[in-house]
């Protein structure tokens, strides 16, 4: 076995990526503290041509060093926009007739396994706070909740982490309809 060069992984350019069908899946960060969870966030995004993201509240943009220490330039391609509050996100989506869906534990989630994406329609994801998760006055406003089963003893994940296995269940879900 050997492991392949860049030059034979035949990565698309950033103007290709721009070009590029996406998923029509937005992402909201809540208020993310950590740089390098932003950053992975975007990394994670562009492997998987998630259309764009919102970052609200204390959230970090780009350009940053430490965002971009994970981020590996993906903040140049995939689409972002910062709104001063999540609600004012949300409430720009909604009008927009965008469904949303927290990715947190709550009271009626539905199982990220058990979640059926409609590709029809744009919907938005928000991934929350690394410590208060999606901020309350937000949960009002979501059409539903999604959930990772968990079965240690933590029952918590890091939000990149979170973000990565939500994002690969939509390009799954997503590949096996188109």
């Amino acid at each position: 076995m050997r492991k392949l060069s860049t030059d034979e992984l035949n990565r698309i350019s950033v103007i290709e990526f721009k070009e590029t069908q996406k998923i029509p899946v937005i992402l909201i960060l809540d208020n993310l503290r950590s740089l390098s969870n932003i950053g992975s966030i975007f990394r994670t995004a562009d492997a998987f041509i998630i259309e764009k993201i919102l970052l609200t509240g204390i959230t970090a943009t780009p350009p940053h060093r430490e965002i971009q220490k994970t981020a590996l330039g993906a903040t140049e391609s995939v689409d972002w926009q910062y709104f001063g509050t999540t609600i004012e996100a949300v409430q720009r989506l909604k009008a927009d007739g965008i469904k949303i869906f927290a990715v947190e534990q709550a009271e009626d989630s539905v199982m990220l396994d058990a979640f059926s994406f409609d590709f029809n329609s744009k919907c938005a994801l928000i991934f929350g706070n690394e410590v208060k998760g999606v901020d309350e006055e937000a949960m009002q406003w979501v059409d539903g909740c999604i959930e990772i089963p968990q079965f240690g003893t933590k029952h918590s994940l890091n939000v990149s982490i979170t973000a990565g296995i939500v994002i690969w269940e939509v390009f799954q879900q997503f590949q096996k309809k188109f």
